[in-house]
């Protein structure tokens, strides 16, 4: 590493130090290009935090091609909650009004850990231990209330997990600006769940 101060765990450093001899010298020249000319991904992916989904891995991106926002349950709430999550908004706003990506993805998983809280949530009440996150899945309500209440809970999961992707399209094309770009044939956007396990990806009708 360039700077011997930086203190890591010994497995981070040698990674790091892997990548540098290897896949950035081989993208040596395009990164440089990148650094000097700015960024237009082909994408906006909006992904839960759970390590287990590796976005660029999947789609097997390179520098520049996709612009990634992940928070807990890949959640997209209300445009008319202005006051829930600035980051997510700043996010999209970013990608959409300056980026101008023409393709917009809500990538949800399988066995969310966030998704499994959330139902828990609303079926017992929030968790006494938490404070930002009881607040973070209060979102999920609205996919919630179209869960079928006669299925199992194992599949009441399942349906909510893949709700909440249709949700956050939803409510993604409450922006002004992303309805207007839907409309001019600007944007597309797609709703997708990626099985952690199978490695398969369900493209969800929206």
């Amino acid at each position: 590493m360039t700077n011997k101060k930086i203190l890591l765990p010994r497995f981070l450093i040698k990674r790091y130090n892997s990548w540098k001899s290897t896949s950035y010298l081989r993208n040596k020249s395009k990164i440089e290009k990148l650094a000097k000319s700015g960024q237009k991904p082909k994408a906006m992916i909006v992904s839960c935090c759970d390590s287990r989904v590796n976005v660029a891995s999947i789609f097997g991106a390179k520098e520049g091609d996709f612009f990634i926002h992940r928070n807990i349950a890949n959640i997209i709430p209300s445009y008319k909650s202005l006051k829930t999550d600035h980051s997510t908004f700043a996010a999209i706003e970013y990608a959409v009004k300056v980026l101008k990506v023409p393709n917009f993805i809500v990538l949800g998983h399988t066995n969310c850990g966030g998704i499994k809280t959330g139902y828990s949530h609303y079926l017992k009440g929030p968790n006494k231990n938490y404070k930002f996150i009881n607040s973070w899945l209060a979102n999920l309500s609205a996919a919630y209330k179209n869960v079928p209440k006669t299925l199992s809970v194992k599949n009441q999961i399942n349906f909510l997990e893949e709700e909440n992707v249709r949700v956050s399209v939803y409510n993604l094309l409450e922006f002004p600006i992303v309805k207007k770009m839907v409309k001019n044939k600007k944007l597309s956007i797609y709703g997708l769940i990626y099985n952690i396990s199978s490695g398969d990806i369900k493209s969800l009708k929206i």
